[in-house]
């Protein structure tokens, strides 16, 4: 195995020249975005017209990027729906049928297939981790094919062991097996979190189950999803279908859409919205299949979970790290299958209102810690001399122009779009420019917000039934709630992006931070 597909940050190389090189690399993207936001203040000081021009074309181009994306979401939205609508298992018994399943798994039909899912649960309420599991218990596939654990933290206490023993005893004989394991606490090299808990729950059951009984790893697709994940009947019929006809079925990993309504009728609005626009990136992302990289509840064959040594343990962001471990080790040879169904997870709330609002920043610069990832890829490909040149130009660019527009965009936009005119200077401020400055930029952001318009839409239509104790009116606020939107793009944004990407430039390295589940 290549020595660097484990590597969580710069301080753990123990080569000086490797060591620079890492740091170089994770000081990379807060230089960018910061270099560009006092780039773009220096010229509104020093060169007010240039500063003036080069913002009217940032928001011509936003304006035409926004027009782009939301036809991608339309697509995306309506493809799932139609997915939704598919009689998967009816799907999968006209493959066995048609005999084009891969040869590449030797399987000769997709009952041959097994299924491990993984939850790894902290302090979670029952309630929610309940819901979980009794969704895989209703999902209209085969049980004896599910091999289903439940990941505890032993550092949970008393509570993770009522948590095992609750769930032992309502779903013990559900499935084909459950198992449930306690990851130890303090585990040398390991940081608690997401990460370390499920690897130590995929490798008991490699060890208890998997091994046992013989399966062949190519058989077997394994889902980590967070706790709060609640699958719709068909999913699991609905990935296998995906993973017998992928091109690759080894060297693929299958992304759904994560849907976090689950409790979106009790979500404040900002919880809502920024919820919403989560889906909605992730529904843009389905349609650039070239651009998709794994995110929270995902699937990947457990062949490949064994090949790269299984998810990272020390660091935050290994839903998306597990991406960049299986394209450094197969050379490239990796790619996410878009499935265009649904996940439904839970959206922010905590007990109060500031609560909230704190854990949803916490929530989204840990999301945005995902900058980790840019270090850790372009170390990879300087390592490793087999992968493609156009394959490493192709993801260095996008994600560096994603994680560097995550914390410089809204910024620019919103904020200092009227740098010029606060301070430009007498002599600016007397051009016919200074004077219709203002009105175009308003007049390309006006329009460009029209764009939510489309959001609004497709919010109401994914809501699940309104609950008897919310008023009919409720239903005017959730398509009202989008003139949010731009605060939320700088608050729950550029903000935390730019907090993220600030710690890594300064070494001051992220811990997992665990997001409270609250159902009211």
């Amino acid at each position: 195995m290549k020595d660097y597909l484990h590597v969580g940050n710069a301080k753990e190389l123990t080569s000086p020249a490797d060591r620079r090189l890492y740091r170089f690399f994770e000081i990379l993207p807060g230089v960018l975005a910061w270099a560009t936001l006092l780039f773009v203040v220096a010229i509104s000081f020093l060169t007010p017209t240039f500063a003036a021009i080069f913002i009217i074309l940032f928001d011509i181009y936003w304006l035409i990027k926004t027009i782009y994306l939301s036809l991608l979401t339309r697509s995306s939205f309506f493809q799932m729906r139609r997915n939704l609508k598919v009689n998967w298992l009816e799907r999968l018994e006209q493959l066995d049928r048609s005999s084009v399943i891969s040869n590449k798994l030797s399987v000769g039909s997709w009952q041959d297939l097994y299924h491990l899912i993984i939850l790894p649960a902290y302090k979670e309420p029952y309630q929610i981790v309940r819901e979980s599991l009794e969704a895989i218990n209703k999902a209209r596939y085969p049980h004896e094919k599910f091999l289903v654990v439940l990941g505890i933290e032993e550092r949970a206490g008393e509570h993770g062991v009522e948590l095992t023993r609750q769930a032992e005893a309502e779903f013990g004989s559900a499935f084909g097996h459950f198992l449930t394991t306690v990851h130890p606490d303090g585990l040398p090299g390991e940081q608690a979190g997401k990460g370390s808990n499920e690897a130590w729950a995929g490798q008991r059951a490699k060890e208890h189950i998997i091994d046992k009984l013989g399966i062949p790893y190519q058989r077997i697709i394994v889902s980590v999803f967070d706790i709060d994940t609640i699958v719709p009947h068909d999913f699991f019929a609905c990935l296998t279908w995906h993973y017998l006809t992928a091109k690759n079925p080894l060297r693929a990993s299958y992304q759904p859409i994560p849907l976090f309504t689950n409790n979106i009728w009790s979500a404040p609005a900002f919880a809502r919205v920024f919820a919403f626009s989560t889906t909605f990136w992730q529904m843009i992302q389905q349609a650039r299949r070239e651009q998709l990289v794994t995110f929270s509840s995902q699937s990947i064959g457990f062949q490949a979970v064994v090949d790269v040594g299984f998810w990272q343990k020390n660091i935050v962001s290994e839903d998306s790290r597990i991406f960049w471990q299986c394209l450094l080790h197969y050379d490239g040879d990796w790619e996410t299958v878009p499935l265009y169904y649904p996940v439904y997870m839970d959206a922010n709330v905590a007990p109060t209102f500031w609560q909230t609002v704190r854990n949803q920043y916490k929530q989204i610069r840990r999301w945005l810690w995902g900058a980790e990832n840019i270090p850790y890829m372009m170390f990879g490909f300087n390592k490793n001399k087999k992968i493609p040149a156009w394959t490493k130009w192709h993801h260095n660019f996008i994600q560096l122009e994603r994680t560097h527009s995550s914390a410089t965009n809204a910024l620019i936009m919103f904020l200092l779009s009227w740098l010029p005119l606060w301070i430009g200077g007498s002599h600016f401020t007397v051009t016919i420019l200074s004077y219709n400055l203002p009105k175009i930029t308003a007049w390309i952001l006006g329009v460009a917000m029209l764009g939510l318009v489309t959001s609004a839409l497709i919010s109401i239509m994914l809501l699940p039934p309104r609950p008897p104790n919310y008023g009919k009116l409720k239903w005017l606020w959730m398509f009202f709630q989008w003139i949010l939107f731009p605060i939320n793009f700088i608050i729950f944004g550029a903000i935390p992006a730019l907090d993220a990407q600030t710690r890594l430039l300064l070494g001051r390295y992220l811990g997992f931070w665990v997001t409270p589940k609250s159902r009211k």
